[in-house]
C-alpha cells in the first residue's frame, strides 16, 4: 500500500519538531550560565561550548539538529501550502475561527517570524564562531574560544535585546500548539491525556519563551 504523502509529510514536521522541542531544553538550561556572576559565566560557557565543538557525539547530533531544522521548515511550508491551495471559496459566513485556534489559524506566519529568528541568531553566533565570517572571536584566559564575550557584546545591543526577546513570543505560541498537534499526528488521542498534554505544553512553551526571553535582558542589565 502506497504511503499517504500528506500523512508522510505531518509525520516529518511532528517528528522533527518533538526532537527541536528536546534541543531546546538543552539549549536554554546552558544559556542560563549566563545568569552566573560573570567570572564564573565566562570560564563555564566557554568550556561548554568548547565541549560542544570538540566531542564527536555532539558534532553528530548538531548535524542531525540542522537537518531537523530544514526538514521541518521545509514540510511545513509544503503543507501550508497544500493546505491554502485545499480550501474551499470563502463564503460570507466563515466560522474557522470557531473550529481552530487564532495560533493554528496563522502558524504560517508564526514560523516565518521564527525562522528569520533563526537565519540571524546563527548569523550572529553560528557563522561566526564555527565558519569564522566576520571578526573572529578573542580568546580567554584558559585558552578557549570567547564564545561568552561574542555573546555578552551581542546582548549589550539594546535593538538586538528587543528583537530576540519580542521573537520569543511567536516561538512560544508556535511551542504551545506544534507540542500538542505533534503528538495527535503521530496517534495520541486519550482523552484525558489530551487535556494533561495541553498542560504540559502551556507550561513548557511558558518556560522556554520567558526563560530565553527574559536571558538578554539580565545580561543587557549586567
Amino acid at each position: 500500500m502506497a504511503l499517504n504523502p500528506l500523512f508522510f509529510r505531518k509525520t516529518l514536521v511532528a517528528g522533527t519538531g518533538l526532537f527541536l522541542c528536546i534541543f531546546l531544553i538543552v539549549h536554554l538550561s546552558a544559556n542560563c550560565i549566563l545568569l552566573l556572576p560573570e567570572d564564573m559565566a565566562r570560564e563555564l560557557y566557554n568550556s561548554y561550548s568548547t565541549t560542544l565543538r570538540e566531542s564527536l557525539l555532539i558534532k553528530i547530533v548538531a548535524y542531525l539538529l540542522y537537518l531537523s531544522i530544514i526538514l521541518h521548515v521545509v514540510y511545513a511550508l509544503l503543507i501550508t501550502l497544500r493546505n491554502r491551495k485545499a480550501k474551499p471559496q470563502k463564503y460570507v459566513v466563515n466560522h474557522t475561527k470557531d473550529n481552530s485556534t487564532w495560533t493554528s489559524q496563522n502558524m504560517g506566519i508564526i514560523g516565518t517570524l521564527i525562522l528569520l529568528f533563526i537565519i540571524i541568531h546563527l548569523a550572529n553566533f553560528w557563522a561566526r564562531i564555527k565558519l569564522g565570517i566576520g571578526e573572529s572571536p578573542g580568546f580567554d584566559a584558559t585558552g578557549n574560544i570567547d564564545v561568552y564575550e561574542v555573546t555578552y557584546s551581542l546582548f549589550q545591543n539594546i535593538y538586538y535585546v528587543i528583537f530576540y526577546t519580542l521573537l520569543m513570543i511567536p516561538l512560544g505560541l508556535h511551542l504551545h500548539h506544534g507540542l500538542k498537534s505533534a503528538f495527535k499526528t503521530l496517534g495520541f488521542y486519550h482523552k484525558k491525556g489530551l487535556k494533561i498534554l495541553a498542560k504540559i505544553s502551556l507550561v513548557y512553551a511558558a518556560i522556554m519563551a520567558i526563560g530565553f526571553g527574559i536571558i538578554p535582558c539580565v545580561v543587557y542589565l549586567k
